[in-house]
């Protein structure tokens, strides 16, 4: 079992929970999404064991968050949304020199991979104009509100694997955010496992395809990849804040950000 990736689940779930921030960006932040992509294929293979020392943890990581951080990151975003995302902003902009790094783009990267890399860019960044409907809290279930809730969940997995795509976003377009969080809080188990049946389906069926592309077009899945996380930090940013205070805050969470991405780098990447 590979412990430490307890911490780093920990940080792909706290990150999951947040609108903008995407689960698939912490784990290239990381240095594993290759690894992530290539253990949830090889769950079927002969070393399925491997991958589920690699999973577990992971697994646990990301639920502990989501369960315990979910109250948390609800307080920090009704209370100081911008510095929370002024340090993400910072996290990811620090860690985009190793993702060069890692891609080898100085060495691989030619005219086309670049043209992924600004269309990936604009992808994530058109996200921008999409609009968000938070909706109230489903409080009467029925079947179509259980197929809506599947499905809501299943698309939204499918954009938490993919760098720079927020599932918690997805959920906030489809209009289902507040009912997922507030079950999440209180524990109501039957949405969680609709939404988690729909979020399990959705990364097994997501990673297949982005395995097909790693192991057989890597450089220009990189580039992809290194420009939705570029795209990711248009999102991301919550524009400047409107009082000296919070400007001073601002600043030192994005320092907190490009610093945390900094040993990260060193820890994760040996760069």
């Amino acid at each position: 079992m590979e412990w430490k990736n307890i911490y780093r689940g920990l940080l792909m779930g706290a990150s999951d929970v947040i609108p903008g921030v995407s689960g698939g960006t912490i784990a290239v932040l990381l240095g594993i999404y290759d690894r992530l992509i290539a253990s949830i294929n090889g769950l079927m293979t002969k070393d399925w064991k491997k991958h589920l020392g690699f999973l577990i943890p992971l697994g646990v990581g990301v639920a502990c968050a989501v369960l315990l951080l979910s109250r948390v990151i609800e307080w920090l975003f009704e209370h100081y949304p911008g510095p929370t995302q002024f340090f993400f902003l910072g996290l990811i902009i620090g860690i985009i020199p190793y993702l060069f790094h890692q891609a080898e783009v100085r060495t691989k990267f030619k005219a086309n991979h670049y043209i992924l890399l600004v269309i990936g860019a604009l992808v994530v960044g058109s996200m921008l104009f999409l609009h968000e409907n938070e909706g109230v809290i489903i409080e009467e279930m029925t079947f179509s509100t259980y197929v809506l809730l599947f499905f809501s969940g299943f698309i939204a997995s499918a954009a938490m694997i993919l760098p720079g795509i927020s599932g918690s976003f997805i959920l906030l377009v489809i209009g289902v955010y507040a009912t997922v969080i507030s079950a999440i809080s209180n524990l109501q188990i039957d949405v969680i496992a609709v939404v988690g049946i729909g979020i399990v389906l959705g990364i097994i069926t997501m990673s297949k395809v982005i395995n097909y592309f790693l192991v057989n077009y890597r450089s220009a899945t990189f580039a992809l990849i290194i420009g939705l996380v570029i795209g990711s930090v248009f999102v991301v940013f919550p524009g400047w804040p409107d009082s000296t205070a919070l400007v001073l805050l601002s600043v030192l969470t994005f320092a907190a950000g490009l610093f945390a991405a900094y040993v990260l780098g060193k820890v994760e990447y040996k760069a």
